[in-house]
């Protein structure tokens, strides 16, 4: 087919043009009606006139899918500043019923309209603003593949069904396999460090699943998450990667989604180029003494002190991302590397980003003997578990020092855009009681 697309209108004023796509909206006015027509690039206005067209409509509800020919004419006024004007309309997939959502209008994100949202999510996804939401986040994982094929890393795809918990608890979702049991992997971290023994800079973005039974607006049963690994590499040289590559993700979707960024009411992030980072005990320190709340002897962070360090470094270091470093080694997992000056702190950070974390890096542990040591102590692991032991022969024949991270796509497109909850940024969300559509 050889139909125009709604933003190529404007390069055919004056001609007669067909464009397809879904009927958005209608306005009958006393013998005319305005058909707004919505494809993947945008919505224009038809103005329909002949009483034949006219009837073509009738009964014909928003969903209805239609092929319109008519001249295009420049009007400022009018959405993409063109309209359609004397056209003939093909009905291609005609809808009789009422849509459940409408999606012509602007939808209320309070939670109590949640449930109504995504037992409908295939017509609500409909909505400008809301599709808007999905091509930000496609802009977000685009650059942050740009990012790392520019610098030589190779993208894996590691295997979701496992023999064991990758990182030890119980938090994993169990399945039957073959008459054996398996889980479902909390997070590509041991396949993408064993990658490091082979492509020495190794990154994946796929699904990730933890059965955590937290309610929560940043919690999710699965999610999407961003992981690099990266060889011969130390701590200083992995944050300022991180500090890199979120700086170009973002500056790649306001590049390339600008419009729906703008159109869901988006600010562009106050990042600095190389990210603020302070310890957890200095945060900890300001913290009691801004608001007389002690947390001093804390072990992590509370939600509140998350958003106030953000706002502290958005005033004060000039950057809405800002660097937790210095975490407790008792806190650590076991492959997490632990400082050689300070044996009580593991070498690890946490990036906060407008309130919430939304990357959790760190050095780990390459010496095989120590990591088994660690396993045993730290976890209670066996070694010779399936596991933990193919993952461990990888350090047993020579791993570099290596770090990496993990990145939740759909937080940072939360609060990119500044969403109130992270399902809001979820096309199909799971959680506790979720699992459908």
């Amino acid at each position: 087919m050889n139909d125009t697309t709604v933003r190529e209108l404007k390069e055919h004023i004056g001609k007669t043009t067909t464009v397809r796509g879904w009927l958005h909206k209608r306005r009958d006015m006393g013998g005319i009606v305005f058909v707004i027509l919505r494809d993947r690039t945008g919505v224009v206005q038809a103005v329909v006139k002949d009483e034949v067209e006219v009837a073509k409509l009738g009964g014909l509800q928003n969903g209805s899918v239609l092929r319109l020919t008519g001249n295009v004419v420049d009007e400022p006024r009018a959405a993409g500043g063109v309209e359609l004007h004397e056209p003939k309309l093909e009905i291609v997939s005609a809808v009789s019923e009422v849509m459940p959502i409408e999606i012509d209008k602007p939808i209320d994100h309070k939670s109590e309209n949640f449930d109504t949202l995504f037992e409908n999510r295939a017509i609500n996804l409909r909505n400008l603003s809301e599709r808007a939401i999905f091509r930000v986040q496609a802009a977000m994982g685009q650059g942050f593949r740009k990012f790392f094929e520019e610098r030589e890393f190779t993208e894996i795809h590691t295997p979701k069904l496992l023999a064991g918990a990758t990182e030890g608890g119980a938090e994993v979702f169990k399945t039957e396999y073959f008459g054996q049991m398996a889980t479902l992997a909390q997070s590509p971290q041991f396949y993408k460090q064993m990658m490091v023994g082979v492509f020495e800079r190794v990154f994946e973005m796929g699904p990730v699943y933890r059965a955590e039974p937290s309610v929560t607006t940043r919690h999710m049963s699965e999610y999407i998450s961003l992981d690099a690994e990266i060889g011969f590499v130390d701590f200083d040289e992995l944050l300022t990667m991180i500090s890199e590559a979120l700086n170009f993700m973002v500056d790649y979707a306001w590049k390339h989604t600008r419009e729906e960024l703008e159109l869901l009411g988006a600010q562009k992030p106050k990042l600095a180029k190389e990210l603020p980072r302070l310890t957890m005990a200095e945060i900890h320190d300001l913290y009691s003494k801004a608001t007389g709340e002690n947390t001093r002897d804390e072990l992590d962070l509370f939600p509140a002190e998350e958003r106030w360090i953000c706002e502290y470094a958005a005033k004060e270091l000039g950057s809405e991302a800002v660097f937790v470093t210095e975490w407790p080694m008792r806190d650590a997992k076991f492959y997490h590397l632990g400082d050689e000056k300070h044996p009580e702190v593991a070498v690890r950070a946490d990036l906060l980003f407008r309130g919430i974390e939304i990357v959790t890096a760190s050095m780990r542990e390459h010496r095989y003997d120590v990591l088994v040591k660690q396993l045993r102590e730290m976890a209670n692991g066996d070694p010779e578990s399936e596991g933990f032991k193919y993952y461990l022969s990888a350090f047993k024949y020579g791993m570099p020092p290596h770090g990496g991270f993990a990145m939740g796509l759909e937080r940072v497109t939360q609060e990119m855009i500044g969403l109130s909850n992270v399902k809001e940024a979820t096309l199909f969300p799971r959680d506790t009681k979720r699992l459908a559509p």
